[in-house]
């Protein structure tokens, strides 16, 4: 065992630990001196994500407590400074599962966080290496040791309307709903939709010129969709995620699937590399090549996004990732490009159009076997004109809108099956 190694364990016994969970980094790795460059929380139902980021790759051990339910993370290599106290104003009343933190110096070297905890979690803490605009970063992911019933949890959430979503507010009182009345003898039971807001949490997505991020973008236009959609008494809606935190493209799949999606759809405002493309577009998966070199270009930009928001592969359910490696069936590209091409002449209505047809191309969020799936781009924030309407409330309306009226269309011509209770 190296010097570096056998102090780390010493130190450790010193102190007491039963049992700690570790991440010991080879001395090549070792960061002393590293500098702390930024300190990010992302509360979501699903999970909490703390990140230090640093100019250097951290060594750390982690250990639960019980009695009150209390998690030690021990970071070596780095001194107490302002930077690292940032993290105890991040932690808000409302999450779900952090009460509060306590930061500081244990030893020369080492500093301390104590995250006291609302409940019993099983954190996961792991290291990215620099990816898009970020440099090292240590990840810890606290989920629930215990999680909720997905189905329950969406059941119960559709209840009744969250009054008290700012953004879904003012969707709803600025929408007019101008998609034809859904009647009873219309379909033969209740339609759920998977909206899909891409991007989120470390994963800003496309930046606009303004400085606009596509995450916050395409976020503001699902929940406008989410209100619209929800008017509609024959549809129960799942938000793959509501607020500002990461969502890994399999799991994404896999939340559509536990609540029995019918329809999944994929919300972005994509970039280009050149300023002047414009224009909306649909996407529906292929299983052969892609039908343009743009369509190619966006799958693989988007298919990069579980590298920037920082995927835990050790974590990686073996249902999903059987998920985005077995090829998709015929019949739901079949059906996904009925549904792609009722949405795109909706948006063809009022806005301009990067293609007229329903590009194709894979796209990782798109693999649900059983689910027709679409991806939108709602328009190309690269591009400064189109990143004004991005942000225009009437602009977001008409979207929200359009894809409605393409859902509900596709839906008159194609009802879904009566499933077996």
């Amino acid at each position: 065992m190296n010097v570096g190694k056998r102090k780390a364990l010493q130190q450790i016994a010193q102190a007491g630990f039963a049992a700690p969970f570790m991440i010991l980094l080879g001395p090549h790795e070792l960061a002393y001196g590293a500098t702390l460059l930024g300190v990010r929380v992302w509360p979501a139902e699903d999970y909490t994500r703390v990140t230090l980021e640093s100019d250097e790759t951290l060594q750390v051990t982690q250990q639960l407590l019980k009695d009150p339910n209390r998690l030690v993370v021990d970071i070596q290599g780095i001194d107490l400074n302002n930077k690292i106290k940032e993290i105890v104003a991040k932690i808000k009343s409302d999450d779900p599962y952090i009460a509060g933190v306590r930061v500081g110096q244990y030893q020369p070297k080492i500093v301390r966080l104590v995250f006291d905890l609302k409940e019993e979690v099983l954190p996961q803490l792991f290291p990215l290496e620099p990816a898009g605009i970020y440099q090292h970063r240590l990840v810890l992911d606290l989920y629930p040791k215990n999680p909720p019933d997905a189905m329950t949890v969406f059941l119960q959430k559709n209840i009744k309307v969250e009054e008290d979503d700012p953004i879904a507010a003012i969707a709803k009182k600025s929408n007019e709903i101008t998609a034809p009345a859904i009647r009873s003898n219309k379909f033969n039971r209740i339609i759920t939709v998977a909206l899909d807001p891409g991007h989120g949490g470390e994963d800003p997505g496309a930046i606009g010129a303004r400085g606009s991020k596509e995450k916050d973008v395409v976020l503001a236009i699902a929940k406008r969709l989410q209100t619209q959609l929800g008017s509609l008494s024959e549809f129960r809606v799942l938000m793959t995620r509501d607020s500002d935190f990461f969502v890994p493209l399999g799991v994404r799949v896999q939340k559509a699937r536990k609540v029995q999606a019918d329809l999944f759809i994929s919300i972005h405002a994509d970039a280009f590399v050149l300023p002047s493309a414009k224009g909306a577009s649909v996407f529906a998966l292929s299983q052969q090549g892609a039908t343009s070199t743009t369509a190619r270009w966006m799958a693989n930009k988007e298919n990069s996004s579980d590298l920037i928001g920082g995927l835990n592969i050790k974590t990686k359910d073996a249902e999903v990732a059987k998920l985005l490696l077995d090829m998709a069936t015929t019949a739901q590209i079949k059906d996904s490009l009925k549904l792609g091409n009722s949405v795109i002449k909706e948006i063809g209505g009022f806005a301009n159009l990067h293609s007229k047809t329903v590009e194709q191309a894979s796209f990782a969020v798109l693999k649900a076997p059983d689910i027709p799936s679409i991806l939108v781009e709602t328009a190309f924030i690269s591009n400064p004109e189109e990143e004004l309407k991005l942000l225009d409330d009437s602009y977001q309306n008409k979207i929200s809108d359009a894809i409605t009226q393409g859902i509900f269309k596709y839906l008159e011509k194609n009802p879904p099956i009566v499933r077996q209770s």
